[in-house]
């Protein structure tokens, strides 16, 4: 694996760690990591768990790309959401490890969880789109209205409400939030239990669950990112 990402295998989980040694942004780097590390745990395992470093989850897309001009923008905004799909549909039971901050793009990370344990403390959890001058592309509003609570949407997405971890359990971003020591304990428990479910019937019925949203998202990314970043073109 990259230097960005620790894989190894505890039981039949892959346990998945971003470390960038700083906020573990998703940089074509780290994408390209998590993609080889995404495929061989398919191939090798029955659960995966993704984690970040102490403190740090995901700080989302790594901003020096996505301020260098928009073909650079547009380039890693299409192999992230490559990623993100890919996690969202995979065919294991994904659990997400969420160790910290989680803003944008590291936001969309956790949501992609089948199950997902935050740790307590000062962490930020959310997308920050609209209050840093950025609609909320459509990627994101659709995981966003899959997996978040019906009331919590508009304040998450519109009102760029940033949470706290238990706001975030309240709003749907997390299924359970644990003391930081505990959170490996926890995502590897939950990534065992839900392992022992059929291969078969988890795949087929995340299928069903999932794939129209995948499908549309995939289908309008090109028109979204056109109009994201060429507004009015």
């Amino acid at each position: 694996m990259s230097e960005l990402v620790r894989y190894r295998l505890e039981g039949k989980t892959a346990v998945v760690e971003m470390d960038d040694g700083k906020a573990n942004a998703l940089s074509d780097a780290m994408i390209d990591a998590l993609r080889a590390a995404l495929t061989r745990a398919e191939g090798e395992a029955s659960a995966m768990v993704l984690t970040g470093r102490a403190e740090r989850f995901c700080a989302g897309f790594d901003l020096r790309v996505m301020m260098s001009g928009p073909d650079n923008a547009k380039a890693l905004l299409s192999r992230g959401s490559d990623l993100l799909m890919r996690l969202y549909g995979t065919p294991i039971p994904l659990v997400i490890a969420c160790t910290g901050h989680a803003l944008a793009g590291g936001a969309l990370v956790v949501l992609t969880g089948d199950l997902r344990i935050a740790a307590a403390g000062a962490f930020k959890i959310g997308l920050n789109e609209v209050a840093i001058g950025m609609p909320v592309p459509v990627l994101a509003m659709e995981l966003a209205r899959d997996r978040l609570h019906a009331a919590a949407l508009p304040r998450a997405t519109l009102m760029a409400h940033v949470h706290t971890p238990d706001e975030a359990l309240a709003a749907g971003y997390v299924d359970e939030v644990v003391a930081p020591g505990e959170v490996m304990t926890r995502a590897l428990a939950e990534a065992a239990r839900l392992s022992a479910l059929g291969r078969m019937p988890f795949r087929a019925t995340k299928e069903r669950l999932r794939g129209k949203t995948i499908d549309y998202i995939r289908s309008s990314l090109e028109s979204d990112m056109r109009a994201l970043m060429f507004p009015g073109g």
